[in-house]
């Protein structure tokens, strides 16, 4: 392993966030290091089409998205540094962080380590991932207007992909694997008053997703397996969204920053320094500290106020 490297300002992830906030420190002459991580890019790197980034009135691809604003954030002499943070010492000054090719010291660090989406782990929903399975119904419910898709899961966040795809789309079905919902009741009420002959959605109890169906063209349908006895069937949607709940990346931060749920707690309000943690000098931003609303664009924003903190942080 190399020598320690000390930096000024460590920026922790590459996503929206972490590029963000890259941009934002560097034009303040921080003079940051952004360490990308294992996923580079983070999760746009594996969304295919981006229709709601402000500005681009063509759509454009996330991976096309993300590598600009690598390219941004190199502009202002941003060192992006290519490698994997396996532990964190927050509980000294400098911070530390052992990589697996260094380790790096910083005055003041900034988490944007993104959530990971929790998936089912079928072959075919890997192979069609961003090409009809996705686990964002925001980001990707328009490619799906007037055509049928299914919900997988059964809790808050499948209850609302589900609302919001109704919608959109021609016909939404959910597919929950027990016989009642686990979401809120004022979810659940809402979601039943749209199925029956008058609404679009549909609720297929008891039922597990088996496979996804597809071909070049994308996905074509779903086979689903009974969870109380050996029937299988099979349901021709287009989209499939998985809403089983995100795991955000914290592990490297348990037991030295307050968390609740795995997301790293933030100071919020309106006075300044709302995105700093438990931990003076330490602050996050993007879907690592954010389970509600987890887009590109908020998680970006969060990035800038990190980067504006930061600077006031290492000011003072």
């Amino acid at each position: 392993m190399e020598n320690t490297q000390h930096q000024r300002l460590l920026i922790l992830g590459s996503g929206p966030a972490g590029y963000t906030a890259a941009v934002y420190a560097a034009r303040a002459n921080l003079k940051p290091a952004l360490i990308t991580g294992m996923e580079q890019g983070g999760q746009l790197t594996t969304t295919t089409d981006v229709d709601n980034w402000p500005g681009d009135v063509s759509g454009l691809q996330g991976p096309d998205l993300m590598a600009r604003m690598q390219q941004h954030a190199e502009r202002f002499d941003t060192e992006i540094i290519l490698d994997h943070i396996a532990s964190t010492d927050l509980g000294r000054r400098p911070f530390q962080l052992t990589g697996e090719r260094a380790t790096y010291t910083c005055d003041a660090l900034i988490i944007t380590t993104g959530a990971s989406a929790r998936y089912l782990g079928l072959p075919s929903e890997e192979a069609f991932k961003g090409r009809g399975v996705s686990a964002c119904a925001t980001c990707d419910g328009f490619f799906y207007r007037d055509q049928a898709v299914a919900v997988i899961g059964g809790g808050n966040t499948a209850v609302e992909e589900a609302l919001y795809l109704s919608n959109i789309c021609s016909s939404v079905t959910l597919v929950h694997r027990r016989d009642r919902l686990r979401a809120a009741a004022i979810l659940q009420d809402a979601l039943l008053a749209r199925c029956g002959d008058e609404g679009n959605v549909n609720v297929r109890w008891d039922s597990v997703l088996a496979e996804v169906l597809g071909d070049e063209s994308g996905v074509t349908g779903v086979t689903l397996n009974s969870t109380t006895g050996n029937e299988i069937s099979q349901l021709d949607v287009h989209g499939v969204f998985i809403a089983i709940g995100h795991d955000p990346n914290t592990a490297i931060f348990n037991n030295q920053l307050d968390m609740e749920g795995g997301y790293i707690r933030v100071r919020g309000g309106l006075n300044g320094n709302a995105t700093e943690t438990s931990v003076p000098g330490v602050f996050a931003a993007g879907d690592v500290m954010d389970h509600v609303y987890r887009q590109a664009v908020t998680s970006a924003s969060s990035g800038c106020m990190a980067a504006l903190d930061a600077e006031k942080y290492l000011a003072d």
